[in-house]
């Protein structure tokens, strides 16, 4: 008996792991151009700065301006993907991405040029919420992990591939034309990843969870049947069902989420952890590591040069995240992680603070990207996109990424103005702000430690209790330790 049952258990777990693949690797194009958008601006930022005759504040500005257009676009994402469907919302994002790419290539002024930036920003922040949300909401839960590291996997193989393009066009240029018109072609170049996305939205099913959401429950066994089989289907359904409760209206708005501790505190966990992502010193090898290497390799087409090793290191880092955050779990690639992230931090420093005119600076930066690659950088899209439950995800994984992409405005602002500064350039010689990031991601270690869980294999529908009793452990644990210091 014992026997016929694992059987049947076994085959109602079975799913469709191809079907499930192309589907997020479709969806997951909102990831390529999220991360050729965001990253276009390294290869540009220099010709920009001399174009627009920038100060550091402004050439802050030329980079971070697109982080509000991202703040707002993670704001409306979860109003948008619950009115409109998480599909259509992503339609929505590649027209925004095509019009930004012919805006910013034909700008003939600054002020254009950001509000152009800007509205990219919208597109880039609405895909950062919606992309991982469909894709956690069409994984199963044993491959769950796999499927939302593709988003990862998009955004970074859309930072290399913009690398390449970015070097290819500066690579025989001629200073002139690289100010004139070089810059115009990198960021005209997005129109090509624009129109592939556009043309194949239409081919993955809307998610299952918004079909029950309102109550299209016809549709989504459909999609759950083709993602597995019809029993198995069916038990997702009533267990999907049972967690939004039996109407739509149980699912919380932001109103509501405001009054609920339980929601309070998962969103508290959440939010952090997308906007400690931020501060561990990402963003500055992303969208700065030209101006950063310029200084040590001699020129900026040998910088634009190595930028590209940089991102094969990230995108290295998330093969390997990927292939093993299923079997490993999240925790322990987060902590690892980070202690990576720190030493090559330190070697960056290093080689900064004296000057090295070698490949020290550069090996530091590949070390801090291959760990980040199989850490932070995919566990971080994974963590907020399964551990909000379905009757507040939307609300949950918008407030995470809007917190994400506040930290990374904070960061991109201020950095070129931190890295200018003439006193601590001629002090540190660009080492200040790294060892300000090794600092913070010692943070961003306890934190993990403290307050995340483990949530491997934990079902979408079970992961509020998951959150909640680790919250209590830890308390408990906390207290205990407050009540032996005291006796001692």
């Amino acid at each position: 008996m014992r026997k016929v049952k694992d059987v049947v258990m076994v085959q109602s777990e079975r799913h469709d792991v191809g079907y499930v693949l192309r589907i997020c690797a479709i969806a997951a194009l909102g990831g390529i151009l999220f991360g050729y958008d965001t990253s276009v601006i390294s290869g540009a930022i220099s010709p920009l700065q001399e174009y627009f005759h920038l100060s550091p504040a402004q050439t802050g500005w030329a980079v971070s301006n697109v982080v509000i257009g991202c703040m707002v676009g993670a704001m409306i994402s979860g109003t948008m993907a619950d009115r409109l469907g998480r599909r259509m919302t992503l339609f929505i994002c590649a027209v925004l991405f095509s019009v930004q790419s012919i805006g910013t290539a034909l700008a003939t002024d600054f002020t254009w040029f950001v509000i152009y930036r800007m509205l990219g920003g919208i597109a880039v922040g609405v895909a950062s919420a919606v992309s991982p949300m469909y894709m956690s909401e069409v994984s199963p839960k044993d491959m769950r992990g796999r499927a939302l590291s593709m988003e990862q996997f998009a955004i970074v193989f859309g930072q290399v591939v913009v690398f390449i393009v970015n070097y290819l066009i500066a690579r025989s240029a001629t200073p002139e034309w690289l100010l004139d018109m070089g810059w115009r072609w990198m960021f005209g170049s997005e129109i090509v990843p624009c129109i592939l996305f556009c043309a194949t939205i239409f081919f993955i099913p809307e998610s299952p969870r918004w079909h029950v959401l309102k109550g299209r429950h016809d549709e989504a066994l459909k999609t759950l049947t083709r993602i597995s089989n019809e029993n198995h289907a069916r038990n997702l359904h009533a267990e999907i069902r049972e967690s939004l409760g039996a109407v739509a209206e149980t699912s919380l708005g932001f109103t509501k989420v405001l009054g609920d501790a339980r929601a309070r505190w998962i969103i508290f966990v959440g939010a952090s952890i997308a906007a400690l992502q931020q501060v561990t010193g990402i963003n500055v090898m992303m969208y700065y590591a030209p101006m950063v290497l310029k200084s040590t390799s001699g020129s900026l087409q040998a910088a634009l040069f190595q930028t590209i090793w940089i991102g094969f290191a990230l995108l290295l880092g998330c093969i390997i995240g990927a292939w093993i955050v299923d079997r490993h779990g999240r925790k322990p690639l987060m902590l690892w992680g980070s202690i990576g992230m720190i030493l090559g931090l330190l070697v960056v420093s290093w080689g900064l603070y004296t000057q090295s005119t070698g490949l020290m600076a550069l090996s530091g930066m590949l070390v801090f990207m291959l760990m980040f690659g199989l850490s932070w950088g995919p566990v971080c899209w994974i963590l907020i996109s399964e551990i909000f439950p379905n009757r507040f995800r939307a609300v949950g994984i918008s407030l995470a990424v809007t917190s994400q992409w506040g930290m990374n405005f904070v960061v991109s602002q201020f950095f070129p103005m931190l890295s200018e500064n003439k006193y601590l350039s001629e002090q540190f010689h660009g080492a200040f702000s790294m060892w300000l990031f090794a600092i913070l991601g010692l943070f961003a270690l306890w934190f993990v430690m403290k307050f995340v869980p483990e949530t491997k294999g934990i079902s979408l529908e079970k992961i509020e209790d998951t959150m909640i009793s680790h919250r209590t452990a830890s308390a408990s644990a906390s207290s205990v330790a407050a009540n032996s210091t005291r006796h001692v």
